[in-house]
């Protein structure tokens, strides 16, 4: 199934403009979901939205965005108010500055996008952009609102396309330098650290998603088509157990055992 649209507006680069398409880059549709059910009848378990106070339910057109003004209540916006401070790039990704596409440290990232022209007009002056940023090594940088909030995003060609990178906002990435302080000062034995560079040249592979794949999700849908069948269910693995010692008493020893390993298998 054909990923749906999330967004149209347009690519501005100066007075270069064209229409273009966004869309999510990663998808949870495969994940199993589970319903909640009334155990006694089998029925489905809903959620209904209620007046804290009078307990009743509260139809969908008497919702209403409220902000706290203190313990006094709330006030509240319409719509017409949200529409009066929309902005500009709620249309259109202007794009501000670039940066060198290295400077931006992983951290930073938050959810991938794929950016693209949405109609054969706009495709050349899209191909102008995104090369020209391949070419000088560059990530563009700007804004888009999302989710009726403001994100600043990273432009990044990628094959014939444009990867939208929205950002983390300022207040949400903590200081690596304050988190780590003060533990990892020593430094390194250095017949250690040769061990260890040897056991990383062992164990390198060339990359596949099948590293990431999700052994969990595997077995539920095994449990729910044996389930299906109604069939006795495959018994569950029980804890792993934790790795044996052995004679194994500090790094230097453990490290010879991982690349003795290593060469047996």
């Amino acid at each position: 199934m054909a990923p749906r649209t999330y967004w149209k507006g347009y690519l501005k680069l100066s007075l270069v403009t064209c229409p273009v398409t966004l869309m999510p880059a990663t998808s949870d549709a495969e994940r199993i979901r589970f319903r909640t059910l009334n155990r006694k009848t089998g029925h489905r378990v809903v959620s209904r939205l209620v007046d804290t106070e009078t307990g009743d339910p509260v139809a969908e057109e008497d919702q209403a965005r409220g902000y706290p003004r203190g313990e006094s209540g709330h006030v509240i916006l319409e719509d017409e108010d949200l529409d009066a401070v929309a902005l500009e790039s709620t249309r259109t990704i202007d794009i501000d500055c670039f940066v060198p596409a290295d400077d931006i440290a992983w951290i930073w990232y938050d959810r991938p996008h794929y950016l693209m022209p949405s109609d054969p007009v706009g495709e050349e002056a899209f191909a102008v952009i995104r090369e020209a940023m391949r070419a000088s090594g560059r990530a563009g940088i700007s804004r888009l609102v999302m989710g009726g909030r403001e994100r600043a995003i990273l432009l990044m060609p990628r094959g014939e396309g444009i990867i939208l990178w929205t950002l983390r906002f300022g207040d949400e990435v903590r200081p690596a330098e304050e988190t780590f302080k003060g533990t990892g000062g020593k430094t390194p034995d250095a017949k250690a650290l040769t061990l260890v560079r040897k056991l990383i040249d062992e164990r390198t592979q060339t990359w596949d998603p099948s590293l990431v794949k999700d052994p969990v999700q595997e077995n539920l849908l095994e449990i729910l088509r044996k389930k299906k069948e109604k069939t006795r269910p495959r018994a569950g693995r029980g804890a792993a157990k934790a790795p044996a010692t052995g004679n194994v008493v500090n790094i230097m020893d453990a490290l010879r055992q991982s690349i003795a390993g290593g060469k047996k298998r």
